[in-house]
């Protein structure tokens, strides 16, 4: 059966065919091609690789449509047989499960960091050899590796619609990457030490950043320029993460605490000292987890003000987990400043923490080389999986398929399919 393309689809499929004899050197079959099909002057840049992403594209795609057909075939003789399929869990309910889908491996230091594509079954991994690594979450296959950093990569994320990756390094620099091309877009400069955390704001249009040097920077995504400073921890700041309306931001530091800012006035709204040691990662707690942390009595019922907030007895949130080398992780009701409750059972520093889409879990990673799953209305960790060979550094949870990712020092990347 004759497939037919449209004239522009003809044109686009003309040139990348044209690149892709220029970029190999077959230049007498470049010319008569291009004298065979009328292409006049030079070939666009946008042009350059194309064909092999194309057909990259179209190998991961039929990898996927043979896996989907297997298990297809399995539930058809399921059904037939009349064999007694699993119970099924709601998705609320999905949690991480051993052993591990895939392990990849092919960085050459630790993984400092992980996170899911908002769209494409990808994963990307940062690591102190300098490199941004991209893989196939469900193929496990290796795709390319993104390179421009000169130091250790801290941090990277998307925005909301994928289009965009951000990354920060121990270069003092953050990099903003086209995902499409895989092109380094920007480089922003203006910190003056490790820059250690970087996140889109929910707009796509800014990002923050906070570093060594003890500042928080936003940043204008369109120039690059520096449009704001936030300053007053006294330490290292590790981390920071924009809430899901982009109005707060929370930050934890070297100096043992969690602070939120509002993001319009650059004002610092809340401090909040409850750890005993570094912290070292955060995270704000989606509307879902909203019911398993306040309102319905599941909280410490010794909530005590941690900062210099004060509000009612009984928060509504918005909520903030906050995980630190103390090897606790503390829940915090923004609304108020009270530590809602703390969560015990990591044997060293807690490197990750990351809500579940559906709010009833919080998952957690650590340099005990455990992966974590803690209920929260009953404030008990209900799983723990040997995640690593060495400490855990990161982890993420896709908002949408059944999987979490895991970074360490032993330089792999971990995919957990979640049932």
């Amino acid at each position: 059966m004759k497939m037919v393309l449209s004239q522009r689809q003809r044109e686009e499929l003309n040139k990348a065919i044209a690149d892709y004899m220029a970029s190999n050197g077959f230049m007498e079959a470049l010319e008569a091609f291009k004298k065979e099909t009328d292409m006049p002057g030079d070939i666009d840049k946008k042009y350059a690789g194309l064909l092999e992403k194309k057909w990259t594209s179209v190998i991961r795609l039929q990898k996927k449509v043979m896996d989907l057909e297997s298990r297809l075939a399995e539930a058809e003789k399921e059904y037939i047989s009349g064999a007694p399929t699993r119970e099924k869990r709601s998705p609320t309910e999905w949690i991480p499960r051993p052993p591990e889908r895939h392990a990849l491996t092919g960085h050459r230091s630790p993984v400092t960091r992980v996170a899911f594509h908002p769209v494409y079954s990808v994963v990307v991994s940062a690591s102190e050899d300098a490199s941004i690594k991209v893989w196939d979450y469900e193929t496990g296959d290796f795709e390319r590796t993104l390179k421009g950093h000169t130091d250790s990569v801290q941090d990277l994320g998307f925005d909301h619609t994928g289009k965009f990756l951000v990354s920060c390094s121990a270069d003092m620099t953050i990099k903003l990457w086209d995902f499409q091309t895989y092109e380094c877009i920007r480089t922003m400069h203006g910190h003056d030490h490790n820059v250690s955390s970087v996140s889109f704001l929910p707009s796509g249009d800014h990002v923050v950043s906070c570093s060594r040097d003890k500042t928080i920077k936003m940043w204008e995504v369109s120039t690059g320029y520096c449009v704001k400073t936030f300053t007053g921890h006294r330490e290292w700041v590790r981390m920071v993460r924009v809430n899901s309306d982009g109005s707060l931001l929370a930050s934890c530091s070297n100096d043992q605490t969690v602070r939120v800012w509002v993001v319009g006035t650059k004002e610092c709204k809340l401090e909040l000292r409850e750890h005993d040691h570094v912290v070292e990662c955060i995270a704000w707690a989606p509307e879902s987890a909203h019911p398993h942390l306040g309102g319905n009595g599941s909280g410490d019922s010794n909530r005590r003000p941690a900062g210099s907030g004060t509000g009612r007895a009984q928060g509504t949130g918005p909520f903030l987990a906050s995980g630190s080398r103390d090897k606790t992780i503390k829940l915090w009701d923004v609304s108020t400043g009270l530590a809602v409750f703390t969560l015990v059972g990591h044997d060293n520093w807690v490197r990750g923490v990351k809500f579940h889409p559906g709010g009833k879990y919080l998952l957690s990673c650590s340099d005990d080389k455990t992966l974590r799953v803690w209920e929260l209305a009953h404030q008990r960790c209900c799983k723990t999986l040997e995640a690593h060979s060495h400490f855990c550094t990161s982890l993420d949870f896709h908002r949408t398929a059944p999987y979490v990712v895991t970074g360490s020092v032993d330089q792999s990347v971990k995919v957990w399919e979640c049932r």
